[in-house]
């Protein structure tokens, strides 16, 4: 006997703007400004999960979807994830103390060419200490010289 399993659709019609939104690369001051809203409430209606359906007509509308699309659009626990841990420019989760004053948000350096900076480092540190031990040796040579 097969037992059918019945899922439930996880829709939050919030993040489904959002996704939406943000896959057609339209910031929220863009999206408010075609629906005649405020960039605030662009944002409140991203987090309800359910919106009422003339709000949705007016969203998929301005989005050039369909009502159902975002109805329908479910949440994925992967898209949750990398949408919840983003690198864009001015992401809270990427903001150093360092870039807190100088709003300089984001890496700027690549790791590669720091591993191989300190590489080179450690070359003309070790250079110099074998410089250091030749100059100890010439002067241990040259007091064992004067004592005979």
């Amino acid at each position: 006997m097969e037992v059918a399993e019945k899922r439930e659709k996880r829709t939050h019609h919030g993040h489904a703007i959002k996704r939406l939104r943000q896959t057609l690369g339209i910031k929220q001051d863009a999206l408010a400004s075609e629906m005649g809203l405020c960039q605030q409430t662009v944002s409140t209606y991203e987090q309800k999960p359910v919106i009422e359906d003339d709000i949705l007509v007016k969203f998929a509308s301005a989005l050039n979807v369909s009502a159902e699309l975002i109805k329908e659009l479910e949440e994925d626990p992967l898209t949750i994830i990398f949408e919840n841990n983003t690198f864009e420019k001015g992401s809270v989760g990427n903001i150093t103390h360092s870039d807190v004053s100088n709003e300089n948000f984001g890496n700027t350096y690549n790791p590669i060419e720091e591993i191989l900076k300190l590489s080179q480092e450690k070359q003309i540190l070790y250079e110099r200490m074998l410089e250091l031990e030749k100059e100890k040796i010439s002067l241990l040579e040259k007091m064992l010289k004067e004592k005979k």
